[in-house]
């Protein structure tokens, strides 16, 4: 089993289309036995990809109230199954901090080595108490990166932090027609690129992936083509 973060320390770049996508990839281009794990509170990923709710609190497994696969609900996909979040992970924090257990999520993924192959954390954004877990508990890290030169910033701050063997970053809401986002794609012309779409946009009116509903779209073809290279990276 493989953990891939969805991570970065800004708001509002991608986390969740990210994360919802490249699950989808996982379980249909893949055929891996695939788990979604929602660890924002604001709970995007658990409402593009309707599951059952589960019956306990999405906090309860980090207390160790209940198993990690006990709150895994199968999704509409196959091989896609997600543990959802919900408004009880804004204490998360605090929690890990009373619990003083630096790798406490690491040891709850370890109990789900049998059951998948992959499993994507869609995280909070920001430098927590979380974030430090999922540092600590990824194999990979992926981080959207807007093209602009405050957005390089941060990442190359954050990179130095973590070591570049273990963070992938990409190129994200990329409009090249736009001359600043040109710039900065050219910078790193080895990022991998989302561009921009309006069919990105729609995935929350169809609660989907794009490879359910535009799997023609540039887009969804992007999203594709990042997951082999996502694992090419855990192969190597």
């Amino acid at each position: 089993m493989a953990t891939v973060a969805i991570y970065s320390l800004k708001g509002g770049v991608g986390k969740t289309t990210l994360a919802v996508n490249l699950a989808w990839a996982s379980a249909t281009l893949s055929a891996r036995r695939t788990l979604l794990w929602d660890l924002d509170p604001q709970a995007a990923s658990t409402f593009l990809l309707p599951a059952k709710k589960a019956k306990n609190d999405a906090q309860s497994v980090f207390a160790k109230q209940v198993e990690p696969a006990r709150l895994a609900r199968a999704t509409a996909i196959p091989r896609l199954d997600l543990i959802a979040a919900d408004t009880s992970l804004r204490g998360l924090d605090l929690l890990f901090h009373e619990l003083d257990k630096k790798k406490r999520l690491r040891k709850l993924l370890a109990t789900l080595a049998e059951a998948y192959d992959r499993v994507l954390l869609d995280c909070p954004p920001g430098m927590t108490e979380t974030s430090d877990q999922v540092i600590r508990a990824a194999d990979l890290i992926v981080v959207p990166v807007i093209p602009s030169a405050l957005s390089q910033r941060a990442f190359a701050d954050m990179a130095a932090s973590l070591g570049k063997a273990r963070v992938l970053p990409i190129h994200v809401m990329v409009d090249r027609r736009r001359t600043l986002h040109a710039d900065a794609v050219a910078v790193h012309p080895d990022w991998p690129v989302i561009p921009m779409a309006s069919v990105v946009e729609r995935r929350g009116d169809r609660r989907a992936p794009l490879g359910q509903f535009a799997a023609r779209s540039p887009a969804a073809h992007a999203f594709d083509s990042l997951w082999r290279t996502i694992e090419q990276r855990l192969a190597a």
